[in-house]
């Protein structure tokens, strides 16, 4: 799907996605990847939700977000009860949702200044 709304050059913006892929800037990335609105996008050595541990959430923790939306893949699912800990004890919100809705929750909030951070596995 491809989205078409007003974005800041300057700025991060999702511009599509589909199976396999998700589209920053008008330029495709396979595989998992970690999305600020400022920054280089990073790849993101995970696969499922299931693969989602201590170790993989470092990245995430690491560039000190407002708000992280988790992109689950095709469907929503929900991060292990001792992970939601971990966000929880650092006052970081956290949002878990399908990836289509990760992406478009993404570029609302990037458009209104905030410091979100999407965390997108693929659909």
């Amino acid at each position: 799907m491809k989205l078409h709304a007003d974005s800041t050059p300057a700025l991060n913006t999702v511009t599509a996605y589909g199976p396999g892929f998700i589209e920053i800037n008008r330029e495709r990335h396979s595989g998992a990847i970690l999305l600020m609105p400022e920054g280089l996008v990073r790849a993101w050595a995970v696969t499922t939700v299931e693969t989602l541990d201590e170790t993989a959430i470092g990245p995430l923790l690491e560039l000190a977000p407002e708000v992280v939306l988790l992109g689950t893949g095709e469907r929503q699912r929900m991060l292990p009860s001792r992970l939601v800990r971990v966000f929880a004890g650092r006052g970081l919100g956290l949002d878990a949702m399908d990836t289509r809705a990760a992406c478009r929750t993404y570029n609302i909030l990037m458009t209104e200044g905030r410091k979100v951070l999407a965390a997108l596995l693929p659909i």
